[in-house]
């Protein structure tokens, strides 16, 4: 019993708290109910009241424990909050800039050349557009499969109605565009010019690359329509603008030069995945960083060329410049929809859902493709023109414009392709 006394003493001191000594007679008699019980434990005689009184009294102190706890754990979650909402918002910002890594370069150069012209016109001086042009294209030869030429060859009804929409068919809009009146009218020449040139000589393939789509496909209509664009522009040229002033290009000048960055570069890639399994090793793994590292390069364009015309853009008022800028986005725009609408038509002509036409990576790279206008030819076609149909820098300065229009609006166009294509998986999966 001195031993169980004993021991209750300490815990009482140990909790600080004292046994009850007073309290009203009823308490008292509360507590005096069961005057002696025997330990089963130990058979010493206990008070009841000291027992029950300890264990309110633990239960008082655990009631106070679980009650700071909770104050500690709202503590915690009110400081970690922050850190949970700022990491949210760093992933949901890193997934945009990755979705729309393309058009955010593309932006990013424009910006850059209207800030600081000077660093794009020294890269002009080292010709970096063209090194950039290289680039794509030797990124283009290394993640070119073999079985990608296969499905190339299998479409080449697309190909082919690629070839004639770029050559034929989109430069008689040149006659539509004639009939606008704007001041200067040499804003109007220029975007009749730019529509009979051929296709772009590296976007169209870095966006149908990005876009999944047939990048085989995308490269033959590349080179094919701007080696075959050194015979037919001064055709277009001449009976839709011209009308009879006699038009040089300079055909020798233009073919060393699409040799030189679209064609040598393009296998030399395919040669080095050949000969080195380790090369196409890695261009198969790291397709994401190329396409992205593909993407940099391309934005060199419109950095430079906005660099280079930035004098001429700060001397046409706002409002005409912003007039020409439409229309070249309403000239992307007409051709998007001219071959938006051949597609489904062609492919009910040609076999239904069994027809090239059908297939998404084949429509996506003849829409891509065949709706783009490249702006080096048309600048060496002016610079041939020698004034005849105006001055060069106005005729340029809406192309300009327009090049970029149309590399901006089909890089977010790809963009919500790959979002649609994302979200369809997803919902597919799950």
């Amino acid at each position: 019993m001195f031993a169980t006394t004993a021991t209750m003493a300490g815990a009482l001191r140990a909790l600080n708290l004292k046994p009850p000594t007073g309290g009203t007679p009823s308490f008292r008699r509360q507590i005096q109910l069961p005057l002696a019980t025997r330990s089963p434990f130990s058979g010493d005689k206990f008070n009841a009241a000291h027992f029950t009184w300890k264990l309110r009294a633990v239960a008082r102190v655990g009631s106070i424990r679980a009650s700071a706890e909770y104050r500690q754990g709202n503590d915690d979650r009110e400081n970690r909050l922050p850190q949970v909402l700022n990491s949210n918002w760093s992933t949901r910002l890193s997934k945009f800039a990755a979705d729309n890594f393309l058009p955010l370069a593309l932006v990013s150069g424009v910006v850059l050349g209207l800030a600081n012209p000077s660093l794009g016109c020294l890269a002009d001086t080292y010709y970096l557009s063209k090194f950039s042009t290289f680039g794509i294209f030797i990124i283009s030869g290394l993640t070119l499969r073999s079985d990608e030429i296969g499905a190339a060859a299998e479409a080449w009804p697309v190909g082919l109605f690629g070839l004639a929409s770029i050559l034929i068919f989109t430069p008689f809009f040149s006659k539509i565009i004639l009939l606008l009146k704007l001041q200067p009218q040499e804003f109007v020449t220029g975007l009749a010019i730019f529509s009979c040139m051929p296709t772009t000589l590296s976007s169209g393939v870095a966006l149908t690359r990005l876009a999944g789509g047939n990048s085989a496909l995308a490269l033959a209509m590349t080179v094919i329509s701007n080696l075959l664009g050194i015979l037919f522009i001064p055709f277009s040229v001449s009976k839709f603008i011209a009308a009879g002033v006699g038009v040089s290009v300079p055909t020798e000048r233009l073919l060393r030069s699409l040799v030189l960055t679209l064609l040598v570069p393009l296998i030399l890639g395919k040669v080095a995945r050949e000969l080195f399994k380790g090369v196409a090793s890695f261009a198969d793994g790291n397709r994401k960083l190329l396409a992205m590292i593909s993407a940099v390069f391309l934005s060199f364009v419109p950095w430079i060329q906005v660099s280079r015309s930035r004098a001429l853009l700060l001397m046409v008022k706002p409002a005409i410049f912003l007039v020409a800028v439409t229309m070249g986005a309403f000239l992307h725009a007409v051709l998007l929809a001219f071959n938006a609408l051949a597609i489904p038509s062609l492919s009910l002509m040609s076999g239904g859902s069994k027809s090239p036409f059908a297939k998404n990576e084949n429509a996506s790279a003849l829409l891509l493709v065949a709706s783009q206008k490249t702006l080096p030819v048309m600048v060496a076609v002016v610079e041939q023109l020698g004034g005849a149909l105006g001055e060069s820098g106005l005729l340029v300065l809406p192309c300009v414009a327009a090049h970029l229009n149309q590399i901006i609006i089909d890089s977010f166009l790809v963009s919500l392709w790959k979002q649609k294509e994302g979200e369809f998986g997803n919902a597919k999966s799950a």
